[in-house]
């Protein structure tokens, strides 16, 4: 029995050391060698700063809209809303941003919009949309700004992110980035 309790403190305290002390210095020197030292990337966003990583509101009607937040892109408060698919004030609320979607894009049907336009990710602060998400929102950011839909799917395709070696992770298009090179357009 003392045997089995003095193993068992030194293995608590050996793995105490190894992911208190030891894990977090190697994750940090490892972040040395990452863009901005592995401080997040942080872009400049007409007067002020955005988070490529964080998931921004845009809701005018010539720019292109990321995916609803839970927690109003609140980082310091990241979560989802934790209501199921059958519950009723979530499906009320799912349903309020189709209607506020058809209304701002009178050409589409409710089938054809991408659910990552009408629903928050898990943490209420995802950056990215589908490249479907963006380009059916090309006909009205045209109409907002009298730009071409060639030159908007030109814009979309060169801010597309695709899968790391090809593999890992979806398609993606990073809404401030996109909307910033957007702002950027003669």
């Amino acid at each position: 029995m003392k045997d089995n309790l003095i193993k068992g403190i030194r293995m608590t305290v050996v793995l105490l050391v190894l992911f208190t002390v030891l894990y977090p210095a190697a994750v940090w020197a490892f972040a040395q060698w990452a863009p901005n030292n592995g401080k997040g990337e942080v872009v400049t966003y007409k007067q002020g700063y955005g988070y490529a990583n964080v998931g921004q509101s845009f809701t005018e009607d010539k720019y292109f809209w990321g995916r609803p937040s839970a927690v109003a892109y609140n980082a310091a408060g990241s979560g989802a809303s934790n209501k199921g698919a059958s519950n009723e004030e979530y499906l009320a609320v799912v349903q309020g941003r189709i209607d506020t979607f058809l209304l701002k894009n009178p050409t589409l049907k409710k089938s054809e919009i991408p659910v990552d336009l009408v629903t928050a990710s898990g943490s209420g602060l995802d950056p990215n949309i589908s490249v479907k998400s963006a380009k059916i929102q090309i006909a009205r950011i045209q109409n907002a700004r009298n730009i071409s839909t060639e030159k908007l799917n030109a814009l979309v395709d060169a801010n597309t992110e695709h899968p790391f070696l090809g593999l890992f992770g979806p398609t993606k298009v990073n809404v401030l980035k996109l909307n910033s090179a957007l702002d950027q357009l003669k």
